[in-house]
This record gives C-alpha cells, structure tokens and sequence, in this order.
C-alpha cells in the first residue's frame, strides 16, 4: 500500500530506521488518525487520545532503529497504543477508587480530591528517589502488574533479585512517606489501589 506518493511503507521505515524525519512525518500523517480513533474509542476524551498518539509515536521515534521493514508498522503501533490505554485506563480507575474509598471514611482518615494529588505528588517524588533498576522493577510490579518471574525473565534477573529489590523499594517508600508525615496507612492504600 502506498503511503506517500514515492515511498511504500517498507521504504519509509528502511528510511526511518536511519532517522529520516521526513519518512517519519509521512508515517505519522498516514496513520495518526486511526490511532486516535482507536484510543478515542475506549478513552472517549480526546486529550486522553492525543496523548496516546504523541505517547505512541515518541515510541516509533525512539525505537526506530529496531523496526524491521517487512514488519507491518500498523500492528506494533496498535499493540503500543493498546498498551498505553490500558494503563490510562488504569490510573483512571485508581483515581475512581481512591475517591470512592475516601468518600465513605471520615476526613480526619482521608482527605479529597487534593489529598489523593499530594499523596500522588509524594508517591512520584518516593519513586524518583529510587536507584533506577529498583525503580523499574518496581514499576513492573506495581504499574504494570507484572509477576516477579515475569519482571526476572523480562529484566534477565534471577527472581530472588527481583525479590530483593521491591523488599528495599518497598522499605524505602514506607520510610520516604513517614518523614513526609504520612502515615503507613497511606502508603498501603495507594499501593493496593495500584494494584486491584
């Protein structure tokens, strides 16, 4: 199928897999909209879908050395965005929860909308502090869902690896909350919002 009045798709990515911006923008313009249709259909909020294309094709761009031309480039940009409107989906569903379990507590146990923004604000900012492999896995886990095998096979770890290190981030989060005046309470909330 030809996408650009010169170029077949298979040319675009050879170029693209050299860096050519031009090849880029002819397979951004091409399929953009299909994307955004795509993510607009389970997001129904159309910056929710704009963001799921700039998220989609920053993942083309930055892995386009990876991308082999005989491999159409429409299934990979759907499983990306599927990916990513599943964790979109995701957090969404966390922030629902959060304000319909704090809605039944009382304030002096959980405050509004703006306690659930600092307590994301403070859960970023633990997260940040983590060595970037402990941060990964514990991303893995956490955001994604992923099973300790899964994350080791992944990662190339050994699953006791994997283990040690989301003890420690683990640790270090309820340290990280506690010296911010959070209770323990806190943290195990968020984290078994993440993860129902």
């Amino acid at each position: 199928m030809e996408i650009a009045r010169d170029f077949s798709e298979p040319d675009l990515l050879r170029r693209l897999n050299e860096g050519d911006e031009r090849a880029f923008d002819a397979l951004f313009r091409h399929y953009s909209a299909l994307v955004y249709r795509f993510a607009y259909g389970y997001l129904k909020a159309r910056t929710d879908a704009e963001e799921i294309v700039q998220e989609c094709f920053l993942k083309i761009w930055e892995k386009r050395e990876q991308l082999r031309p005989d491999v159409p480039l429409k299934a990979y940009l759907f499983t990306t965005a599927h990916n990513a409107i599943l964790n979109q989906l995701r957090r969404q569903q966390q922030r629902q929860r959060f304000q319909t379990y704090s809605a039944g507590l009382a304030p002096a146990q959980v405050g509004n909308g703006a306690e659930f923004s600092e307590l994301e604000s403070l859960y970023q900012a633990a997260l940040e502090q983590l060595p970037p492999k402990r941060r990964e896995i514990f991303m893995l886990s956490r955001q994604q869902g992923l099973s300790y095998p899964e994350i080791a096979q992944q990662l190339n770890l050994s699953v006791k690896t994997v283990e040690a290190q989301m003890t420690h981030a683990l640790k270090f989060l309820r340290g990280y909350f506690q010296a911010h005046g959070e209770s323990i309470v806190a943290l195990a909330l968020w984290l078994a919002l993440m993860n129902s």
